[in-house]
């Protein structure tokens, strides 16, 4: 994969010359330098995955995490990201953006990012509105980031590492789901215990709480019809009723 070095600084100080500027650069009047480092686990975090046409995995998540940011006073604080990534887990590349909150007395430092994922890593551009009206905050961000965990060493600005290049392309992406969400089997019990039942072939998980009383009404070689759910990697039972020959 080649390689891109994202060159802007946490925000560039900007020295004047003998030439004035009645306005500023962009209605700026004042430049410095900040930085600022922050680490953040997962909260609330929903993922599906697709199987593209030459057969790589893709997964989609959308999370919600939290932590705290160290650093100049604009951005220092608890910190709050939401984030979507879009990471091909077969070549571990891909695409993480999201917007961020740091809880800055008085006022919140609020902004948004766009980053490349590669490995394990991201590193972008972060753009934001500090807590003191009117400025603006403008860095690169660079992290080890793992949608299901979190955020670890991440920075803004201050010595921000290099990002990758993606090419993101067109083509289908097709949901990877292997077992239906819902299943049925009609035929003889072939298996019982306390944790599941088999019919025709197909096992489902009792429910703790109906076991003790399926175990009491039926029993192997009984004609039987069951459905199930397939929830949290595994088919559970949701109905048996005894079926006539």
């Amino acid at each position: 994969m080649r390689k891109v070095v994202l060159t802007m600084a946490g925000l560039a100080a900007l020295v004047a010359t003998s030439v004035a500027v009645a306005h500023g650069i962009e209605g700026a009047k004042t430049a410095k330098a900040v930085a600022a480092t922050f680490t953040a686990s997962a909260g609330t975090t929903t993922s599906r995955s697709c199987t593209t046409t030459d057969g790589k995995t893709i997964t989609v998540t959308n999370g919600k995490y939290t932590g705290t940011a160290l650093g100049d006073a604009d951005l220092a604080g608890a910190i709050t990201l939401r984030v979507r990534s879009v990471i091909d887990t077969t070549d571990k590349v891909g695409i993480v953006t999201g917007a961020f909150r740091i809880d800055v007395s008085g006022r919140d430092t609020t902004g948004a990012f766009s980053t490349v994922y590669d490995n394990g890593g991201i590193a972008g551009l972060a753009t934001g509105r500090a807590h003191s009206p009117g400025a603006r905050i403008v860095g690169n961000l660079s992290a080890a980031f793992d949608p299901a965990t979190g955020f670890t060493g991440a920075k803004i600005g201050g010595g921000t590492s290099g990002g990758s290049a993606v090419e993101l392309g067109t083509g289908s992406c097709k949901p990877s789901n292997p077992h239906p969400e819902h299943s049925a089997a009609r035929g003889a019990v072939s298996a019982l215990s306390t944790a599941s039942v088999t019919v025709a072939g197909l096992t489902c998980t009792l429910p703790s709480s109906k076991s003790a009383e399926i175990n009491a009404k039926f029993k192997t070689g009984d004609n039987v019809e069951i459905r199930c759910d397939f929830t949290s990697g595994q088919n559970t039972l949701t109905r048996i009723e005894k079926r006539g020959h």
